[in-house]
């Protein structure tokens, strides 16, 4: 919906406050186009500077920074509060409404209910910096689950704060110095986990928390919301049959596709032709009164292209389909410039067509809903069978032996990679016994299930680091203590993957195109429902989201919809061997990755040519490289 940063200078030093806060939030335009304002208090040292994407009410009674009815708040927020009308009926008629806008009742439901109490009540996603102009008081408030961005940084007695690293880099206190530690766990995951950032200065704040900073100085931290502890309170509620969790999943899903689609300018949905985008487009197209708009994206590439099956399914929904065929020229143009999407390096593959297809879908609507979340809450995942059924016959072998294993499977990786170098019949991908015996090492060591989650994610298993690890584990905690351990490894992928890698890729590639995603299956009672399932509800013996299949197959024929689940693959491999060769070569080229300073510029150039010349494919390592080489010289 918008954009917004900020500053609270404790020592009022900073000149021209309203204009210093106008121009980080210039930075972010993309996410505003079509309005900008500023307020600042200069005697508190504080300024907000705003950019607006009109959606909802597009008359100037929606304008930000907005001060409440009773003078006292004023906040600067982006996203969406779905259930704005029920909170203003509770706010009842002693609020003198200005307009229709879903800020204002933000803004009013804090001055009524004070910040903690009203978050508890928004259904949305929401990211908002609100000033109490009585207590002197900055309050910072992010969603649940993290659909909408805020960063923070304290620097030289200045608070930053905004919806995108770039703002907060326009402050004179800005510091942007590397967090070697956060490189770390970027090119381990290809994603760096909140609350870290790629600056050593600069934090997330994570998703589901409050933070309140005071005019002495003193920062707070409350989390309103916990996945884990939400997810035990309602373990088991549900008691009914599966044909009673069909129907009652059905309605609830339909409440949620309606609250997303209000809008006051056109909306659509992402269509890859899987469960989850057919089935919100589905639901959108019997709630409307007129043929939807949907859009997919499609590879030059057998195996990875989707879009016949989404072809399929918008015609059986009548749907207005566009389609966007992505081929190497399209990758050459745009990889390169990847990065500054995001601010800091970010290797889900899946960003480039997603960034593509937002581009072509905001020439037709400035709303478009997606199916991301139904995986995390249904089970969509094969890790969420296989990671549990992995643990359980790990923990069976007492403790010293898996010890025991672990450094022999070590002792042994040396000597059969070296062997693996002259063999020819061991040089076809990663098949080698030398890499196999590398990873049976950090199996072998795993001492939970959450560092099991956290070896799925690991990139460079098996292998020297091309930076030095920092204790990795620590973003991925302990798996909660639920009865259910599918539920458990959800969990922490609600509060990691979704969190830090999707709804980080779905804002920033869709922002960028000033267009709005939404994900109905992020509705917090979808989310309560989806926990108090019974475990088979969701994986049925080898099938994922089961009742979402059932809720599907009411709505379009099982034919064109029940197959493997395939995933938004990108045709790396087929880029890095082709057209981006070229790029590839001088990204990684041991002179500059020498001079750089980084990373182990032997050892990345090693892994270059061993995958150029098809003796192993290091593709997904190499790709977490080039994003990180690719943000950095956009630095230099």
């Amino acid at each position: 919906m918008c954009g917004f940063a900020g500053f609270f200078d404790l020592s009022a030093r900073t000149p021209q406050p309203a204009a210093t806060a106008s121009a980080m939030a210039a930075t972010l335009i993309h996410r505003g186009p079509d309005d900008n304002g500023t307020w600042s208090d200069e005697e508190a040292g504080l300024a907000f500077g705003f950019r607006r994407l009109s959606i909802l009410d597009l008359s100037p009674q929606g304008h930000q920074p907005m001060v409440s009815h009773d003078g006292r708040w004023v906040v600067v927020f982006n996203g969406e509060i779905y259930n704005h009308a029920e909170l203003r009926t509770r706010l009842g008629d002693g609020v003198r409404w200005r307009g229709r806008s879903d800020t204002e009742v933000l803004l009013e439901a804090i001055a009524a209910w004070g910040p903690e109490q009203a978050v508890r009540r928004f259904d949305g996603m929401f990211a908002f910096a609100v000033w109490d102009r009585t207590e002197r008081r900055l309050t910072l408030g992010r969603d649940r689950f993290g659909e909408k961005p805020l960063y923070w940084a304290l620097s030289d007695g200045v608070m930053l704060f905004g919806s995108e690293l770039r703002a907060l880099a326009v402050h004179p206190a800005w510091n942007g110095a590397i967090d070697r530690d956060a490189l770390a766990l970027y090119l381990r995951m290809g994603w760096i986990p909140a609350p870290h950032t790629i600056h050593r200065r600069a934090r997330k704040l994570e998703p589901g928390t409050l933070m309140t900073v005071t005019s002495d100085g003193t920062a707070t931290t409350t989390r309103y919301w916990s996945a884990a502890e939400r997810a035990a309170e309602m373990a088991g509620r549900f008691t009914g049959s599966r044909a009673d969790a069909v129907a009652q999943l059905d309605d609830l899903l339909r409440r949620s596709v309606a609250l997303r689609m209000q809008a006051d300018v056109p909306v659509g949905v992402f269509l890859s032709g899987g469960i989850d985008s057919s089935l919100t487009a589905a639901l959108m197209s019997r709630l409307s009164d007129r043929p939807i708009h949907s859009f997919t994206v499609g590879f030059d590439q057998a195996g990875l292209d989707e879009s016949a099956h989404a072809r399929a399914v918008a015609d059986h929904l009548g749907t207005i389909h566009t389609e966007l065929r992505i081929g190497e020229d399209e990758a050459l143009t745009m990889v390169p410039d990847l990065p500054r999407l995001f601010d800091e390096p970010f290797a889900d593959p899946a960003a480039l067509p997603t960034a593509l297809l937002s581009r072509l879908t905001r020439k037709r609507v400035t709303v478009a809903l997606s199916g991301d979340g139904a995986d995390e809450l249904f089970g969509g995942y094969g890790i969420y069978r296989s990671l549990p059924a992995d643990w359980t016959r790990l923990s069976r072998i007492p403790a010293p032996v898996r010890r025991g294993l672990a450094t022999g499977a070590r002792m042994l990786a040396g000597p059969a990679e070296g062997l693996a170098r002259i063999g020819a019949a061991f040089r076809r991908r990663r098949s080698h016994p030398g890499y196999r015996l590398g990873r049976a090492a950090e199996t072998f060591n795993a001492g939970s299930l959450a560092e099991l989650l956290s070896l799925h994610y690991t990139r460079w298993r098996g292998m020297p680091s091309p930076v030095p690890l920092a204790q990795t584990l620590e973003p991925f905690g302990e798996a909660a203590p639920l009865a259910d351990p599918a539920l458990a490894v959800m969990l922490l992928d609600v509060g990691l993957y979704l969190a830090d890698d999707l709804c980080v890729k779905t804002d920033r590639t869709t922002m960028a195109a000033s267009l709005e995603a939404r994900l109905p299956f992020l509705g917090s009672d979808i989310a309560d429902f989806a926990w108090s399932l019974p475990p088979d509800f969701k994986i049925d013996g080898g099938t994922g989201k089961a009742v979402l299949r059932d809720v599907l197959f009411r709505h379009v024929p099982r034919a064109l919809v029940d197959r493997p689940k395939m995933g938004f693959e990108v045709p790396v491999g087929k880029w890095l061997n082709g057209r981006l060769r070229p790029w590839a070569d001088d990204m990684l080229s041991e002179t500059r990755l020498s001079r750089q300073g980084w990373l182990n510029a032997p050892l990345v150039a090693q892994c270059w040519r061993e995958h150029r010349s098809g003796a192993k494919s290091w593709q997904t390592e190499l790709w977490h490289v080039l994003m990180f080489q690719a943000w950095l010289e956009g630095r230099e």
